[in-house]
């Protein structure tokens, strides 16, 4: 899963070598952080925030074959 997300991350921002992704692991599932820079945020999140909430449905539709719960974090 954080590979498909760095995949579809990179590809959207302006400057991919600044992009960082952390995975922790909690009781509730997985946590993926993102980090990007601060001028590539507006792409990440997008108006009213629909990129963003796209790539949370793809993030949380792949973990879903696994059983898995995801959760993904902008930083």
């Amino acid at each position: 899963m954080k590979e498909f997300l760095e995949l579809l991350i990179k590809n959207l921002v302006e400057f991919p070598e600044q992009v960082s992704i952390a995975e922790s692991e909690s009781s509730d599932g997985v946590e993926l952080t993102v980090t990007v820079a601060k001028e590539d945020l507006g792409r990440i999140i997008g108006k009213n925030g629909r990129v963003i909430k796209a790539i949370r449905v793809l993030v949380r539709n792949m973990a879903s074959r696994d059983s898995k719960n995801v959760n993904v974090q902008i930083q």
